[in-house]
């Protein structure tokens, strides 16, 4: 069994990334889930900092931290660093004393203290009404969170963040040997982290600026495995089966320079996505599930995030009928 320490602030959608590189993940308290298994994507997560192995549970406090440390049996030698941690700062823990006093047991009982290097490390969650003991088994690769849209050789405003681009990706299967199809690909955000992740990805938009210059970032951030091409959602220039997954942040309604019925544009990409691939992931500012079960699709799971006053974003997660 391993704990995990989750990212933002939305746990059931951050379990739900999860689970595309985990088994059996349920949230257990604010900010911590357990999982029975990992696998080798868990480094590609983006709201899922650590797991680590698990020793227990108990009640938030030093002592009760350290009682249970103090019954655990331990099938490890070296050196070892303990990390205290009050997760979203839910209980108010001495976090050093915490670490001092399961530093001393662990000293107590044959190990040595390394904080920069150590053979092992001690993790100490407290959030709420629980505490979780680990030793760290895997961190994520969180290189993404460097990557900022203004950054990127061409940027236009409303470019969704680079965490939240990776979390869909993981959820629609990006991986390699898998390909994803962004119809409506804007600045290619979306399919940058796909292709970081590993896939092959597409793009198509129907702006010619919006193609050169996803074309521009493409090549500044991948090293191949990508193309796009210009082309309308609705009749999308890729052969059926081309992709094993849709993934596009739809045109919002106050800021989009569409032409015509915004809905009926998404019901027409979403049929062509359709045809494409067995598996989409949509975003917009309004939730796109109606459409998209006139369009032939069965909606999985769907999330609304709160970007700002003024924005909530819904995804709406899909799988062929």
């Amino acid at each position: 069994m391993y704990i995990l320490e989750l990212a933002g602030q939305d746990d059931e959608f951050a379990a739900y990334e999860a689970e595309h590189a985990v088994s059996d993940c349920s949230v257990v308290a604010p900010g911590l889930a357990t999982a029975r298994g990992l696998t080798d994507r868990f480094e590609y997560l983006a709201y899922c900092h650590r797991a680590s192995e698990l020793i227990g549970k108990a009640e938030p406090t030093a002592e009760d931290a350290r009682d249970l440390l103090s019954v655990a049996s331990i099938d490890r030698e070296g050196s070892v660093a303990v990390r205290a941690v009050d997760v979203r700062s839910t209980t108010g823990i001495d976090t050093q004393q915490v670490e001092r006093e399961l530093g001393d047991e662990l000293v107590d009982r044959g190990f040595t203290v390394d904080l920069e290097h150590p053979t092992h490390e001690l993790r100490a969650l407290f959030s709420e009404d629980l505490c979780a003991l680990g030793w760290l088994a895997s961190e994520a690769n969180r290189d993404f969170t460097a990557r900022k849209p203004t950054d990127r050789p061409f940027f236009q405003p409303g470019s969704m963040d680079s965490d939240l681009a990776r979390a869909l990706v993981n959820i629609a299967g990006a991986r390699p040997g898998a390909t994803v199809l962004d119809p409506m690909c804007g600045t290619g955000g979306i399919l940058i982290e796909a292709g970081l992740v590993g896939a092959d990805v597409i793009g198509v938009d129907v702006q010619g600026k919006m193609v050169r210059g996803t074309q521009e970032n493409l090549d500044d951030a991948l090293d191949g495995g990508w193309g796009v091409v210009r082309g309308d959602g609705a009749s999308l220039p890729i052969a059926s089966g081309a992709a094993d997954a849709v993934v596009f942040d739809a045109p919002y309604g106050r800021q989009s320079k569409i032409e015509g019925n915004l809905g009926q544009l998404i019901q027409e990409t979403l049929t062509e996505a359709r045809r494409i691939a067995p598996r989409c992931v949509v975003v917009g500012d309004k939730p796109w599930a109606q459409p998209a079960h006139q369009a032939g699709w069965q909606t999985e799971a769907a999330f609304n995030r709160r970007v700002h006053r003024s924005l909530t974003r819904y995804i709406v997660v899909l799988r062929r009928r």
